[in-house]
């Protein structure tokens, strides 16, 4: 394909290798610790347990909201599958190909996959125009200058930016949501599969917000894209996701279709977050905390159940082994949790 001209339908042969029952992302025994490693004169030091075994599918087409509490290792996760950092272990599939081998390059997949940052501004170079900005990465790629500014015009009418108006302009000198919009047209630039937005629209005003996820829909349909949609508003998740998965601690808590997990949460961890939304309603008022404490110190977390210090259906099973992801409820609905394992011998399933 050439940069500047309209991009081919999704689902082609040169962009689905495996057709739509092949995940587009394969995630398997992710890892990644920070902290001092061993060296040649140092010892190893604690290590900060960041993500620590985390395995999931995205589907073709589909969009993934990943939630969690702050430190659950959710952006961790999304810079690891788009190679800002490497994983200790673990295996990245796209499209069936690993990330990284002689089929699947890092410059191949960073063409195919794009990140949206929370920070709209950090995110942009001050020093380029809005119409540099998503014109560098078709350039990088080999496109005429001619062509990636065609490109970039193009990509900022479909985000509701007119070119005439704002492709010369500073990202100082926008709002907070056109400068997101900037970001998302610099993630199209170059035709990606896959887009992983970040707390995208997060530090937006409500109105703002609105919009941008409207646009981020249109989008997906025009262009056939994938999400990983990160974010700490479960409305917002619930608005746009068609299966959501939790994280806790590192680890993959739940993981289920998203009207499932919202209706009926399997893993307490789930029914705490979705307790603590707030609500309109009089007669929901919140008169007990449904979750209390802090998240126990990712340098040495607890045995069993990372979740059982705050669990108020933990029991001695829960502290001293820890569950897998088990059958939740029907499809690919899943939690880690031994109250969904009727063979676990937890007390509550006698009661």
């Amino acid at each position: 394909m050439i940069i500047g001209e309209p991009a081919p339908p999704p689902g082609g042969p040169t962009r689905d290798r495996g057709g739509p029952a092949q995940p587009l992302l394969s995630v398997k025994g992710l890892i990644k610790h920070f902290g001092q490693k061993k060296g040649f004169l140092t010892k190893a030091g604690p290590v900060v347990r960041a993500v620590d075994g985390v395995d999931f599918d995205v589907a073709k087409g589909e969009t993934l909201g990943i939630v969690g509490e702050s430190g659950c290792g959710k952006s961790t996760t999304a810079r690891l599958v788009m190679q800002i950092i490497n994983p200790d272990a673990g295996e990245i599939l796209f499209d069936g190909e690993a990330v990284g081998s002689q089929a699947l390059g890092l410059n191949a997949f960073r063409r195919q996959v794009q990140m949206v940052f929370q920070d709209s501004y950090a995110s942009l170079n001050p020093r380029l125009t809005v119409e540099d900005t998503i014109a560098f990465g078709p350039r990088v790629h080999g496109a005429t200058r001619r062509a990636a500014a065609t490109r970039a015009h193009d990509l900022l009418h479909r985000v509701g930016l007119e070119p005439a108006r704002f492709a010369g302009r500073y990202p100082h000198e926008l709002s907070g949501g056109q400068r997101q919009r900037v970001n998302i047209a610099r993630a199209l630039a170059l035709d990606p599969r896959l887009l992983i937005l970040d707390e995208a629209v997060s530090a937006l005003d409500k109105s703002v917000e609105a919009q941008v996820l409207n646009l981020l829909l249109d989008l997906k349909d025009e262009f056939g894209l994938t999400y990983m949609f990160i974010s700490h508003d479960l409305n917002v998740v619930r608005f746009m996701s068609n299966r959501v998965m939790v994280m806790y601690l590192g680890k993959v808590a739940e993981f289920g279709p998203s009207e499932a997990l919202f209706e009926t949460p399997r893993h307490p961890y789930t029914g705490a977050l979705l307790a603590s939304m707030p609500s309109m309603d009089p007669d929901a008022r919140t008169e007990v905390a449904p979750l209390a404490g802090d998240p126990p110190n990712p340098i040495n977390p607890p045995p069993g159940c990372r979740f059982n210090p705050r669990c108020a259906k933990s029991a001695a099973l829960c502290a001293h082994q820890e569950p897998t992801l088990l059958a939740a409820g029907e499809g690919d609905h899943r939690a880690a949790c031994w109250l969904v394992d009727p063979s676990s011998g937890h007390p509550r399933l006698a009661a």
